[in-house]
């Protein structure tokens, strides 16, 4: 083997390395900012159910509170028949 193809070799090879080592940078900088990315998705995820469930308390005792309102205007409107 020349001295040329033997030079040439070693600088595809160094070039290789030099590629694996930038993938590798480039891939431990991707699995970072996935694993920051599935972070964030579990905190919002979380978040939404509170709030759902914040959401149902509220609705749950609205309609409590309209239900009594109903039952009142039924006592006032069976006062007023009486009162007739």
């Amino acid at each position: 083997m020349s001295l040329d193809r033997l030079d040439a070799l070693e600088t595809r090879i160094r070039d290789l390395v030099k590629l694996v080592q930038e993938l590798k940078r480039k891939n431990a900088l991707l699995e970072e900012e996935l694993r920051t990315a599935r972070q964030r998705l579990t905190a919002q995820d979380d978040m939404n159910r509170t709030w759902e469930k914040e959401r149902m308390d509220i609705k749950a005792r609205i309609e409590k509170v309209m239900n009594e309102m109903e039952l009142l205007e039924c006592v006032e409107d069976s006062k007023e028949v009486a009162i007739d």
